[in-house]
């Protein structure tokens, strides 16, 4: 299972890396193991302010669809493009290409609510 250690981690199995005031969000390599084959990824969040924890988009699996949660309050910048024409690309590299969207951060002290490396491993039992 690959957990990289600079990256910061959610309960809901979302992974953020923070840049200045910006945070990349994307899913766990455990959470796309879990969904299976990602088909579909919509987020139609783009240029809003959201809260932390609100729902900015979805997944679709071959078997599922799950909601996905804002790891921390701000305005979507960007949504990752490439996942309009492969959205397996959250499988095959879910910290790399299959990243999900940007966010501008509007309150940077939230990221001391989110779970490191090690904590993340043992919420999923890792």
């Amino acid at each position: 299972m690959n957990i990289p250690s600079e990256l910061k981690y959610t309960k809901d199995h979302e992974w953020v890396r923070i840049e200045g005031d910006i945070a990349t969000v994307g899913i766990t390599d455990f959470a796309q193991s879990e969904l299976g084959d990602i088909v579909y990824v919509e987020v139609e969040t783009v240029d809003e302010t959201l809260d932390a924890e609100e729902i900015f988009g979805t997944v679709e699996a071959v078997k599922t669809v799950s909601d996905l949660f804002l790891p921390l309050t701000g305005e979507i910048v960007e949504f990752n493009s490439l996942l309009e024409d492969e959205p397996e690309k959250v499988n095959t590299d879910p910290y790399g290409d299959g990243w999900m969207i940007k966010l501008k951060c509007s309150d940077l002290s939230q990221v001391e609510n989110l779970m490191s490396a090690d904590a993340y491993k043992t919420l999923i039992g890792a």
